[in-house]
């Protein structure tokens, strides 16, 4: 994500992305916002940035790369303490068990830097580990959760011999083949 972040062009920020109606900046800032989070919840630091639901306006501050290249590594570290992983925390204003909590924050990261990968023309490349772990945690969502507006959309089909990124992808509710020149039509 750090590397996906400091290669985006000032000029890409109104550009489309997967998330349907979510441009660049409005996904920068959904992570910008999710890593003080997800920081937070780790630490167990529950106030301002876990007791509510984020919004999202795509108002970058100027500094924003030098802010994402602050708080990315900041994330990494809160969640390499073995005691983020214990008990319970909050997200959102939600109280969740930690360990699931981890998996949002990963499926988070994993996800939305292919969204901006893709919709910024760069190269995606992800540990296969962190695709199992997000793809084991995407497919626990119900077709309920999905039409109700949760965390992910309807499943894309893809095909049998679909990559192990593709399988998330489409779990996730995006299509693989999605790009910046097909979402203008």
């Amino acid at each position: 994500m750090e590397r996906i972040l400091a290669a985006i062009d000032d000029t890409q920020l109104s550009a489309p992305t997967p998330c349907t109606g979510t441009p660049v900046n409005v996904l920068v800032d959904h992570v910008l916002g999710l890593s003080s989070a997800f920081t937070a919840a780790a630490r167990k630091d529950h106030g301002p940035h876990t007791d509510a639901p984020p919004v999202f306006s795509g108002a970058l501050p100027p500094d924003w790369r030098s802010v994402a290249a602050e708080l990315l590594p900041a994330l990494a570290a809160a969640w390499r303490d073995p005691e983020a992983w214990t008990g319970t925390t909050r997200a959102g204003g939600l109280d969740l068990p930690a360990p699931v909590a981890g998996l949002v924050a990963l499926d988070e990261l994993v996800v939305h830097s292919w969204d901006l990968a893709v919709a910024t023309g760069q190269e995606y490349e992800c540990e296969p580990y962190e695709i199992a772990a997000c793809t084991a945690f995407a497919a626990q969502t119900t077709d309920e959760d999905r039409a109700d507006g949760g965390l992910f959309g309807p499943v894309v089909p893809v095909g049998d011999d679909a990559s192990p990124l593709d399988r998330l992808l489409g779990l996730t509710g995006r299509d693989p083949r999605w790009n910046p020149e097909t979402a203008a039509r």
